[in-house]
């Protein structure tokens, strides 16, 4: 008792320094992974070898593989050529601008995960608002939120996705057959909500011939024969993605191959790919896992699964439905990768006393849809939010809590009131 009281307690600490930022999130992580060994619950067979409490190294490897391809893209000039022709084509309109910048962002997202995503192209989106002469927080806060909801669609677009999809052995396919369809109706929406939300900066149309001169996308390619390559090899990690079931390969493997396969292609020094990695974000994933694998050890998690899934009994619907809704409340206002890490054990439980398992239960849907979505109500909810607001504040166009949320939050309402209505229609309806 006094094991679990002083596990819960650490737990409870880290969390709570995570999810107010009065420490750096990986500094609060690894500081509550060395409580808990210093209690005697974690060790290297427990944290780096064991299933059910340790590190998931398909998503670690998954990660880096992703980071390293995007690393080796990011030196052709891609998201600068993206940036320059969705200013060409707008021809100057600032509404029309945003469109194809949102239309971007949730491509890339569910290719290169929403992270990466904001990390390419909010720089370049700063550059592109300053040359036209438009205020950049519309479009940088249309980038966040674009970004999150394009991440749905696929097993590696959002960080909840694969942690999720790891633990319920949810396929690349699984995400596009059940999450795309979704994705594709509320990026339409958003589009068109965008329209009213940001009425107020949406000026007078700007001379883009002017103000670019004979400055052309094609300009901002450094290395078109490195562009092609890289492109192919991205083409055929998809494809491998889609297929990774009849490989018999992981999404790791497929991620770790695809990493090689680039810096093959492309030549590129080590120092020039490894400097894009995200290592903290990668450590503060690994922490992550230990401290909630902590809790598993010690019959926390199994005990709240247990007592949830008394209390859903053979209500799917109500289940699916506050999986959805909660997960969008709670993600509001903690980070939703840690929400996810420490909330997966739970449904796992709750799904396995239901008849539906894996792809086929409504309950990981939801979850997943929560997750995501939930990202966009606050500056602090994701990854990509705390991202973008950081580099908005160096260019020196700062963008506040307040200033996000308030859009941030009508989004997320509206997009989750969406998702109960399609999780509703295509689980249970129409079933």
């Amino acid at each position: 008792m006094i094991l679990t009281s002083a596990a819960l307690s650490i737990f409870i600490v880290a969390y709570a320094l995570i999810a107010t930022e009065r420490v750096h999130r990986v500094a609060a992580a690894l500081g509550g992974v060395a409580a808990m060994a210093v209690i005697g619950l974690v060790d290297a067979q427990s944290a780096f070898f064991d299933h059910e409490t340790g590190i998931d190294w398909n998503v670690i490897f998954l990660l880096f593989g992703m980071m390293v391809i995007v690393g080796v893209l990011k030196q052709t000039g891609l998201f600068e050529f993206l940036a320059l022709w969705a200013a060409r084509k707008s021809g100057g309109h600032p509404y029309r601008l945003l469109v194809l910048l949102v239309l971007i962002s949730a491509t890339v997202a569910p290719i290169l995960d929403n992270v990466t995503c904001v990390l390419l192209v909010a720089p370049v989106t700063i550059s592109v608002c300053r040359q036209l002469g438009l205020p950049s927080a519309p479009y940088l806060i249309s980038l966040i939120l674009a970004s999150n909801i394009g991440g749905t669609a696929t097993l590696i677009g959002d960080p909840p996705n694969i942690i999720i999809g790891s633990r319920a052995g949810l396929t690349f396919d699984d995400f596009l057959v059940h999450s795309l369809p979704l994705t594709v109706i509320l990026l339409v929406l958003f589009v068109v909500m965008a329209r009213w939300l940001f009425r107020k900066s949406f000026g007078e149309v700007v001379d883009v011939s002017d103000v670019l001169g004979d400055l052309h996308p094609r300009d901002a390619i450094t290395n078109m024969r490195m562009l092609v390559r890289c492109l192919v090899v991205l083409g055929l990690v998809m494809v491998a993605f889609s297929l990774h079931t009849v490989l018999h390969l992981d999404p790791s493997m497929v991620a770790m191959l695809g990493a090689g396969a680039t810096v093959l292609v492309s030549r590129t020094e080590p120092e020039e790919f490894l400097e894009e990695v995200e290592w903290g974000t990668l450590a503060f994933f690994m922490a992550l896992f230990v401290l909630v694998g902590s809790l598993v050890q010690v019959g926390v998690i199994g005990r709240i699964s247990e007592v949830a899934a008394e209390a859903m009994g053979d209500r799917e619907l109500l289940a699916a439905t506050a999986l959805l809704f909660g997960s969008g409340v709670v993600g509001a206002f903690v980070d939703n990768i840690p929400y996810t890490t420490a909330t997966v054990p739970i449904v796992e439980e709750m799904v396995a006393s239901t008849a539906a398992s894996g792809a086929d239960s409504p309950l990981w849907w939801a979850f997943v849809f929560g997750a995501d979505l939930g990202g966009n109500a606050t500056a602090v909810a994701a990854g990509a939010n705390v991202v973008v607001l950081g580099i908005a504040a160096k260019a020196g166009e700062p963008i506040s809590f307040w200033q996000f949320t308030k859009y941030g939050v009508v989004v997320t309402v509206m997009t989750l009131l969406v998702a109960w209505l399609y999780v509703y229609l295509r689980y249970f309806a129409l079933a």
